[in-house]
């Protein structure tokens, strides 16, 4: 069988020579020329700019209708104000879109970073409330400040209760010493006769 020769423009796999520009490169910085093209474009967007061009256009056309000094190098209809005006606007045209890719360019190196930002605070909150999520379930398994505090109020009423009713026995058994002992003697001689006859009955 026949080898198939390569095609003579090259595979998809094969870069491709680096040709030679048709225009020379004159090593402009692009980032210099770049800084220019935006302040031009700051600068026209003023009323300054307006206001200069207005006095500019009045006195252009004032010299060049009166003939001012014998000076009348424009005449009626303005030929050569419409030209200078026609390469002002060649010229301001690219210098504006020019700033205004590297401000698009600038705002989507802002976005990215703000997204990036985004995800990476995205990411620490699910962190942080992954962790929250397990603090609460370990805290679930411990006694909290507040079950702490109600058994110790409970105990606490218990022992107080506790002794309040020790005290309690004790009040009634002196109170009944004391009566024991306020008797009359008389009084205890007829209950212990009375208690005699019996107790020697019941020993006959």
């Amino acid at each position: 069988m026949a080898e198939k020769l390569p095609p003579k423009g090259g595979g998809l796999d094969t870069p491709r020579e680096l040709r030679s520009r048709l225009m020379p490169n004159f090593g402009a910085d692009p980032d210099t020329f770049g800084r220019f093209a935006e302040r031009f474009a700051r600068y026209m967007g003023t009323a300054n700019f307006l206001f200069y061009m207005t006095i500019f256009v009045i006195i252009w056309v004032a010299i060049n209708v009166v003939g001012l000094f014998g000076f009348q190098w424009d005449p009626y209809p303005f030929i050569l104000l419409n030209l200078f005006f026609s390469t002002q606007a060649s010229y301001a045209a690219p210098l504006i879109l020019l700033a205004q890719n590297r401000q698009d360019d600038r705002d989507r190196v802002q976005i990215e970073q703000d997204r990036s930002r985004n995800e990476r605070n995205l990411a620490d909150t699910e962190y942080l409330t992954r962790e929250v999520a397990a603090l609460r379930i370990s805290l679930r398994e411990l006694a909290t400040r507040d079950f702490i505090r109600s058994e110790l109020r409970s105990m606490l009423e218990d022992l107080t209760a506790a002794q309040d009713g020790e005290d309690d026995g004790e009040r009634r058994e002196k109170q009944k010493d004391s009566r024991g002992s306020s008797r009359h003697p008389a009084t205890s001689k007829m209950r212990a006769i009375k208690s005699g006859p019996a107790s020697t009955g019941s020993a006959n």
